[in-house]
């Protein structure tokens, strides 16, 4: 049996009220979450929602001659499948697991029942929507407009959010295809990160070594982003 301490791990299961954390308690599926695990596919009806605890997922878009783009990154901070309670059933886009670790599974029909129910669920859920939309529309600006070494530091960033410690594992190719760019493009924004004292990178463990100035260095669209779950969400602190 799932405790509630387990389901304090994700954020927003630990702030539904005790009342509504224990009616969902039995319903909770503890899950292992491995690299590169897809939890849905494009136009697939979704048959859970999941609540990573120590793992990130990246929703990506996939484009017809296979080339990919991370429009959102999801950890211990919220859920996987907002479409389902949000009525679309699906979803153009792919979710992928891209840091290993673990969460919980609620499947489709205790999610939408809970929703349903209206009140505090159902505002905490639409808030969580409000904030993810927020962070799509700033990454789909910021890769628009800023250059690969801020894109890289404001996905540095939001990754270190949603983990505990400063390290991530993490290639560099597998970055690229998040970011949607060469890998020779990620090589050379590192080395740049790196020289100038902000990152350790070294077989794929890169390990953040001064966050302030990381944070300088990033455009402002991660201090957009973070804003916007800060007023959502005021008690899921992200960093």
């Amino acid at each position: 049996m799932t405790t509630p301490a387990d389901l304090l791990h994700n954020q927003l299961l630990a702030a539904l009220p005790p009342a509504e954390l224990e009616r969902w308690r039995p319903s909770l599926e503890a899950v292992s979450l491995p690299l590169g695990q897809v939890l849905y596919e494009p136009g697939v009806t979704l048959r859970h929602v999941y609540f990573p605890t120590d793992a990130i997922v990246s929703l990506l878009y996939v484009m017809e001659n296979g080339a990919s783009a991370e429009i959102a990154v999801v950890g211990r901070e919220g859920l996987v499948g907002v479409s389902l309670f949000m009525g679309g059933g699906s979803t153009p886009s792919r979710a992928v697991v891209q840091s290993a670790g673990r969460g919980f599974r609620l499947d489709a029909g205790h999610m939408n029942e809970e929703f349903n129910r209206a009140g505090v669920v159902m505002h905490l859920l639409l808030r969580y929507t409000q904030a993810l939309i927020t962070q799509m529309a700033q990454t789909a600006v910021c890769n628009r407009h800023h250059s690969l070494d801020q894109q890289l530091c404001r996905w540095l960033l939001l990754s270190l959010d949603r983990l505990e410690g400063t390290q991530l594992v993490m290639t560099q190719e597998l970055i690229a295809n998040m970011l949607g760019v060469r890998r020779e493009g990620v090589t050379e924004a590192a080395v740049k990160l790196q020289q100038a004292g902000l990152i350790r990178y070294a077989r794929g463990h890169i390990s953040v070594l001064d966050r302030p100035a990381l944070e300088r260095r990033s455009c402002e669209c991660y201090a957009v982003v973070k804003k916007e779950y800060d007023r959502l969400l005021p008690g899921l602190p992200l960093s």
